[in-house]
């Protein structure tokens, strides 16, 4: 995967077509999910029951309302995104982490936010916890406690036989689209400095609010590339229907954390058992399966892992 120093984020779902992909999920309204999905999403998941150890270690303030507050940019299909009734929060990202609020003794309630604002909105409390794909570096382990659950690398796509003949180390003066506040946005950025170092013409990085945009933008031929983080890219190409293709390899592989506050180190140390817990009786890896991006598993949750 990957999202920038304010940055995030292969799998199928049949949940909507992509004439919603590009519409309703780009919607920035203030849908939630309490319950984390909708009941076509949530069945075959196994029952999470709640451990009264883990459930001690969770602050007072976090449980006592039994819901953890959740921050998420819900455009990013597979990993987050609104259902086809235009409103409730689904994902792969929405059932394993209401999993591990249910582990914990607690409901999660999921609440569109933009994706640059979330981590600010965990340190002002706005949020108890951030969830939106985002990766782990440095510059996002300096403001929050964050707990690694997946791992993705960065994906491009482009049109169907790539008819631009679109080269991903040799993108100089072509119009590219991404997400903004992602580590794709740095990637460019690199790419083009290189370019014009060369005396070559630079990246026009096309920026967008949502993933959604990004994805529709490659569609309609405005831009001749996208990247996303891999799961993202995979899952917004199979929804096009044979119009993109995936382009290259995947690369710059990271965890994926969930963002908590500084201040709550107890709370991180929580939510890491809680996973491990997951992990070890076999839920984490069916919710996973239920999404098609088991390719990103990992068995070691670690509050606050190294990363470069």
């Amino acid at each position: 995967m990957s999202r920038s120093s304010l940055t995030r984020r292969a799998g199928v779902a049949t949940l909507a077509a992509m004439a919603l992909v590009l519409t309703a999920c780009g919607d920035n309204s203030s849908n939630s999910s309490s319950g984390g999905s909708s009941a076509s999403s949530s069945a075959s998941l196994p029952k999470v029951s709640a451990d009264k150890a883990l459930a001690g270690m969770v602050p007072d303030a976090v449980k006592k309302d039994g819901v953890i507050s959740v921050g998420s940019d819900t455009t990013y299909a597979p990993s987050e995104f609104i259902d086809t009734d235009g409103k409730t929060i689904i994902g792969f990202d929405v059932d394993l982490f209401t999993a591990v609020a249910q582990k914990l003794g607690l409901k999660a309630k999921f609440e569109t936010a933009p994706f640059d604002s979330i981590i600010a909105g965990v340190g002002s409390q706005k949020y108890e916890v951030g969830v939106s794909s985002f990766t782990i570096n440095p510059d996002r382990l300096q403001q929050a406690n964050m707990i690694s659950y997946f791992s993705a690398g960065t994906q491009w796509a482009t049109k169907k036989g790539n008819p631009k003949k679109v080269d991903i180390e040799n993108a100089c003066g072509l119009k590219i689209a991404v997400q903004k506040a992602t580590v794709q946005v740095d990637d460019l950025t690199a790419k083009s400095e290189k370019c014009t170092s060369a005396g070559k013409d630079a990246i026009t990085i096309d920026q967008y609010d949502g993933q959604d945009e990004a994805t529709a933008a490659v569609v309609s031929g405005k831009d001749v590339a996208g990247l996303a983080d891999s799961p993202v890219e995979a899952y917004a190409v199979s929804q096009t229907k044979g119009q993109l293709e995936l382009l290259g390899d995947i690369y710059d592989s990271a965890p994926y954390g969930y963002v908590v506050a500084k201040d709550q180190t107890e709370f991180a140390d929580a939510i890491q058992k809680a996973l491990a817990a997951l992990i070890e009786d076999g839920t984490y890896k069916k919710v996973l399966a239920k999404w098609g991006v088991e390719a990103g598993a990992i068995d070691d949750p670690t509050v606050n892992p190294p990363v470069s």
